[in-house]
């Protein structure tokens, strides 16, 4: 693994703070939806929300997903985002969860309590666990650094 493409994907997954979660209901219907989330170790993403919306119900029938988290802000043509396959469902064990979600104050996520993510109360905390992570070649095309694996390479944060 090359660790110029792990720190890339590092610092993208730091420096934003929304994942866009690529899910499909039980008849294949895609459906791509963006969560404020918190990691723990760029492995395992968190994010809070209704069982009732539909990449919640999908992912109740459909647990793997995709996953991608980019800077939407950046010029066109100069983006990078780091694109991963994922399988989630909703946290059982909320204690040791919320010592992840949601993460940094200054990232703006308010905390949670255990409370608040349980019945009655509407949201539950969800977790994907990430299976492997690809960011696009930096240079854009087959370059020395990364002969075999251009534009997609692997990318292990």
């Amino acid at each position: 693994m090359n660790d110029d493409l792990a720190a890339m994907a590092r610092s993208i997954i730091d420096a934003n703070v929304y994942v866009t979660l690529a899910t499909a209901g039980r008849d294949g219907t895609p459906w791509a939806n963006p969560v404020f989330f918190a990691h723990d170790g760029y492995r395992d993403f968190y994010w809070v929300s209704s069982p009732e919306t539909v990449h919640s119900r999908n992912l109740a029938v459909r647990p793997r997903l995709g996953m991608v988290v980019f800077d939407s802000r950046v010029a066109p043509g100069s983006g990078q985002a780091v694109y991963m396959s994922a399988t989630a469902g909703q946290v059982t064990d909320l204690e040791p969860a919320l010592a992840v979600y949601p993460g940094d104050p200054s990232r703006g996520g308010r905390p949670m309590t255990p409370g608040y993510l349980s019945a009655p109360h509407p949201y539950r905390l969800y977790v994907a666990r990430a299976e492997d992570h690809h960011v696009l070649c930096p240079a854009r095309r087959a370059c020395p650094a990364h002969p075999t694996a251009c534009p997609m390479t692997t990318a292990s944060p």
